[in-house]
């Protein structure tokens, strides 16, 4: 037996011989769990016991690992009842990690259980269905195509004095940031005290104590164990200090967090995002506090994204590494960066809904919360003087000291966004804007100078009645009018969000190249979102709302009152009585919204959802006003 504990078994090792010297070596290691990705984002669990994987080593690694049927996966549309049998076929390209149980000891080594976690494709009928595959194909597709592109214009690198013949091949390198908020069971916190806190910057950057402190250094601890190369944690804009109780224990903790960690290739990205989210979630139980990764899991508080970092480097036949994005020295980008930046710009009405596809997502995107809203870009101020504008989309981020750090970051992204589909459609749209940079034969002054366009200004790619760029804060500098007519208007709901796929058929057909997205794919993506965005919005947002508005009841004492009191007091109950109680000749917003799914009009639902978010909004403020006025003399 090892003196040693292992923590994940790289691709040179996925093989029967290396394998079973390991799990002879690490007897601690029980279980195998296959794990694949389905189009909602969900990761599957089939726990094998070790003998039985090693029995049959050779079929997991080369043939099928394990049949299951569509109701373990969401595939609307492919994995039907009549045809629901889905193959398991095992990625042995990537990292596999060891999930350990630390709450079971196995009891002849004294160790902590194992499970050797090893990441999987779906394939329904012969053709592979879930969201590692689809990246792994828009992967393909995007070096492939570039590499093409570059090897027919050589011209396109002048600007990176890069001799085309010189180019070996193409590589995509991505990253993410994980924001989350962390608390004590059961306690709540006032919005008002986060809001103050917020605003005032209290919790921004500073030091963290207690037991957030002791499970933020045991994740980073542990995230260095397993390679991952963590470069940073700390406290995110949101929360407010914690107490002590009689005890001398934390309570009323409700922090926000922040993890950062290395690139890797893209599919590596996303496992490493899956397995880093299980690592805090379980660091952080054992001392006692909960996790949430929903992007807006307090209203009127800052809300969690996670930043995708978007990265091309070439590999030189002699060996060397270049950013591609990197132009000449007085340039922002190159002439594929430039491509690339614009590609996404021009087609994020058909990658948001692979980015924001929970309710709790489009609540987050709201101004005032620097989170974006409107699809804008920032290059920074000179060449020279890199800045990074937190209000846009996409950012540049570039060190003039270090080439190949230039990157795109899309702050759209949350916790709960697929990051595979979020990779593919961004890489796929950036493929859109290369192929016209590169055949069209135009310059970096040339794209800097559409990509910086004006409104009404006419450009052979990007859209006339738009603009792309902006160097301002675009809430404070832009009205919501003007935001609305300069970047374009946000979707309000899942369901407007989706649409886009169906309104937008020239931009959807991006997806499509190499069928990387097949229709069919975009139906059954389509159907599970609608799908969740029906149950979130029935059976979790309106479940909360009406408990909320029961907590909502009139606290003033009727002799006492004053007129005002009583004039908000009922408006108040106005709005309770729309937003939640029936009466015999009229239906609130709660059941027309299930009455409009009921009968599939989907359209109406929006609306009434819109609506309710609006509603709510007014009722939390007068009912804020009302409690502040309420005073005994």
């Amino acid at each position: 037996m090892s003196n040693k504990i292992i923590y994940k078994i790289k691709p040179e090792k996925h093989n029967e011989k290396d394998l079973k010297r390991i799990i002879q070596e690490y007897p601690e290691l029980k279980f195998v769990s296959l794990m694949a990705v389905d189009l909602y984002g969900n990761s599957t669990e089939e726990k094998i016991p070790i003998k039985e994987f090693v029995k049959d080593i050779d079929n997991y690694l080369y043939g099928i690992a394990v049949q299951t049927d569509g109701s373990s996966v969401a595939l609307p549309g492919i994995a039907t009842l009549n045809d629901a049998k889905i193959d398991m076929i095992v990625d042995v390209d990537c990292d596999w990690f060891i999930d350990y149980n630390y709450n079971l000891l196995d009891e002849d080594t004294k160790r902590y259980v194992g499970t050797i976690i090893i990441p999987c494709f779906l394939e329904h009928n012969g053709v592979r269905v879930d969201s590692r595959s689809i990246l792994k194909k828009a992967e393909n597709t995007f070096t492939d195509e570039v590499f093409n592109l570059i090897k027919e214009y050589p011209e396109v690198l002048k600007d990176s004095d890069i001799n085309a013949d010189d180019v070996e091949k193409v590589y995509i390198n991505t990253a993410t940031e994980l924001e989350f908020w962390v608390k004590t069971p059961n306690d709540k916190a006032e919005i008002e005290a986060l809001t103050t806190s917020e605003s005032l910057q209290e919790q921004y950057w500073t030091k963290v104590n207690g037991p957030v402190r002791t499970a933020l250094e045991e994740t980073l601890i542990m995230m260095d164990k397993y390679e991952f190369e963590p470069e940073m944690g700390h406290k995110e804009v949101g929360g407010i200090k914690a107490k002590l109780d009689s005890k001398g224990r934390y309570s009323h903790v409700m922090e926000q967090l922040e993890l950062d960690w290395k690139y890797s290739t893209a599919i590596q990205t996303g496992d490493n995002q899956l397995f880093i989210k299980n690592i805090v979630e379980e660091i952080f139980i054992q001392n006692g506090l909960e996790t949430t990764f929903m992007s807006k899991p307090i209203d009127d508080v800052a809300g969690s994204g996670m930043h995708v970092h978007l990265s091309v480097s070439l590999k030189l036949k002699n060996g060397n590494r270049v950013n591609v994005f990197n132009g000449k020295k007085e340039d922002f980008l190159s002439i594929i960066g430039y491509g690339a930046l614009m590609g996404m710009l021009k087609n994020y009405e058909i990658m948001n809904p692979f980015i924001s596809s929970t309710y709790d997502s489009l609540k987050r995107l709201k101004p005032g919360y620097e989170a974006p809203v409107c699809t804008v870009c920032s290059l920074g101020l000179t060449p020279e003087i890199p800045s990074r504008n937190r209000t846009v989309l996409i950012g540049l981020i570039r060190d003039v000291n270090s080439p190949m750090a230039t990157r795109f970051e899309l702050r759209s992204p949350n916790p709960r966004t697929n990051i595979y589909l979020t990779t593919a459609v961004s890489y796929l749209s950036m493929l859109d804007g290369i192929k016209y940079a590169v055949t069209k034969n135009k310059s970096s002054e040339e794209l800097l100078k559409e990509i910086s366009k004006k409104q009404g200004e006419t450009f052979d790619y990007l859209e006339t009645d738009r603009e792309y760029r902006s160097e301002e804060d675009v809430f404070e500098n832009y009205t919501e009018q003007e935001r609305n007519s300069l970047f374009g208007i946000a979707p309000r709901s899942i369901y407007e969000n989706v649409s886009n796929l169906d309104k937008l058929p020239e931009k959807t057909k991006v997806l499509k190249v190499n069928d990387v997205f097949t229709d069919k794919i975009i139906e059954s993506f389509k159907t599970s979102v609608l799908n969740r965005w029906q149950q979130e919005l029935c059976k979790r947002i309106i479940n909360e709302y009406t408990n909320e508005i029961r907590e909502l009841k009139p606290i003033h004492i009727q002799e006492k009152a004053l007129d005002n009191d009583l004039a908000i007091w009922t408006k108040i109950n106005e709005y309770r009585k729309n937003i939640a109680k029936d009466s015999t000749h009229y239906n609130c917003l709660f059941t027309k919204i299930k009455n409009a799914i009921n009968e599939n009009n989907y359209k109406e639902a929006s609306d009434l959802s819109i609506k309710l978010e609006e509603d709510f909004e007014k009722l939390r403020k007068l009912y804020y006003e009302y409690r502040k006025n309420i005073i005994d003399f």
